[in-house]
């Protein structure tokens, strides 16, 4: 497997986008005889923009759709022809303009509509999408075009490579996706206790009675509408010859990032312009299959190297599509789930909290001066860098530091709290004959700490070693 990583080591934002703007002003006058009066990069963790051009008097608009970070070579250009095919068999997709190599994208047209809701765990926490009643007609309308998807025939996309040996077997169609991304995740060892349990239950309780192999949009549930009326579906990349029913898990799956309405009532739609009955234990089989590659996928965006990943949304998607996955297996076998955890009293490290408090507070005020930014930086960028260390070496620092401590009170702590707090009492009773002990412990907290700050053994060399001058003889 071959990806394509794009590194925050030595890479330049600002010349990046400068180079993506040139290319696409050369594209657009190249092979659509326009010019470029805007170009809008939108949000999200992959480059895309927004470009209107002029052809004359006219005012167009297009979308320039980029590689997302960690995506394998061929991923953008499978999605566009995956499209292409959808629009030749007259599914409504956006008209495919064309590839362009610089930045790596292709072109579609821009649609032009608000209606669509977060797709994204921390924008549908800030900003809950509600279902209006027009949305509601588009959303059935949807699984009109679902069907019409469905029926497109495989044969349509064998050209496509990904598409060139279809699955076969009931294992085959069940877990095709699922065993690429599995693979994908251990290939780049971002694979847990998690998924490897999910995957084997995937494998042991696979549908074998769904023997029939359709094109499925992969990601279901993604379109653009204006009022009651569908005007685009989107979002194919992970497109792939399974079972239809995976599309409908992704329903499931999605909601409530995106607002769904009531799931029921679509399959039910479904059912009725499909002609195909719904089998409500293979839809549960496959919302655990769908969100077990969803949740692999989240690890990606934990890549500290990838530009443009949002670490956090990663770590909220993670959290909630694995527990979601486990629900669905509960669901499927009658398992009942304990949801009477409490939080305990919060363990309070001051000196993290310090750290990480700071860090809140200058990110929210920068940049303060244009003259200062590259210090402002520098001075951000230290505390995570401390906190990497910090975590890396605390257990060390504890398990040492309670050693030095039990060694002078003759005690054992289970706890660096309790450690201390017995250091603390040694300390009040103020006698002389316990200054040494004391001395070398507090020394050898401190230098402890200086070496999870360097991130090294004592090194002269480093200022925050350097040993205090004698000046007693």
């Amino acid at each position: 497997m071959e990806e394509q990583v794009d590194t925050a080591e030595g890479f330049d934002q600002d010349s990046f986008e400068e180079q993506c703007l040139q290319g696409i002003n050369q594209w657009i006058s190249s092979n659509l005889a326009g010019q470029v009066r805007e170009a809008t990069r939108l949000e999200r963790w992959r480059p895309q923009w927004k470009v209107s051009y002029s052809v004359g008097d006219k005012v167009q608009a297009v979308l320039v759709r980029g590689d997302r970070p960690n995506a394998g070579k061929d991923d953008l250009r499978f999605e566009m022809e995956v499209m292409q095919v959808l629009e030749a068999n007259g599914i409504k997709v956006p008209h495919i303009h064309g590839w362009m190599e610089t930045p790596k994208a292709f072109v579609m047209d821009w649609i032009e509509t608000d209606d669509r809701a977060p797709g994204m765990l921390h924008t549908a926490i800030e900003n809950p999408t509600t279902m209006s009643d027009e949305r509601w007609q588009a959303m059935l309308a949807y699984m009109d075009h679902l069907a019409k998807v469905h029926a497109v025939p495989v044969t349509e996309f064998t050209h496509i490579k990904q598409f060139a040996s279809p699955p076969q077997t009931a294992t085959e169609i069940a877990l095709s996706a699922t065993e690429r991304m599995y693979q994908a995740g251990v290939y780049t060892d971002n694979i847990d206790t998690t998924f490897e349990f999910l995957q084997n239950w995937l494998r042991r309780n696979v549908p074998q009675h769904r023997t029939k192999a359709s094109f499925i949009a992969g990601d279901a549930g993604q379109f653009m509408s204006a009022g009651t009326e569908v005007l685009a579906l989107l979002d194919f990349e992970i497109a792939n010859i399974g079972d239809t029913h995976w599309d409908l898990a992704c329903f499931r799956g999605r909601h409530p990032y995106e607002n769904m309405g009531d799931i029921p009532a679509l399959y039910r739609r479904y059912a009725e312009v499909s002609g195909e009955e719904v089998d409500l234990p293979v839809v549960a089989y496959h919302t655990v299959a769908f969100l077990q590659l969803a949740g692999i996928a989240t690890k990606f965006f934990g890549d500290p190297k990838a530009i443009g990943g949002n670490w956090i949304e990663g770590l909220l998607e993670y959290a909630s599509i694995t527990r979601r996955a486990y629900e669905a297996i509960a669901e499927l076998q009658g398992i009942e789930l304990d949801y009477k955890l409490t939080l305990p009293e919060p363990s309070i490290n001051k000196l993290e909290e310090s750290a990480l408090k700071k860090l809140l507070v200058d990110i929210q005020r920068l940049p303060t001066s244009s003259a200062f930014q590259e210090w402002e930086r520098d001075l951000l960028h230290a505390i995570p860098d401390f906190l990497l260390n910090h975590a890396r070496y605390r257990d060390w620092f504890e398990q040492e530091t309670i050693a030095d401590i039990s060694q002078i009170t003759g005690q054992s702590f289970d706890s660096l709290a309790s450690a201390d707090a017995a250091a603390a009492s040694l300390i009040a009773a103020n006698d002389p004959a316990d200054d040494a002990a004391l001395v070398r412990i507090m020394h050898h907290r401190s230098l402890r700490l200086s070496m999870i700050i360097a991130g090294t053994n004592p090194n002269p060399e480093n200022p925050l070693f350097h040993i205090l001058d004698p000046i007693l003889n």
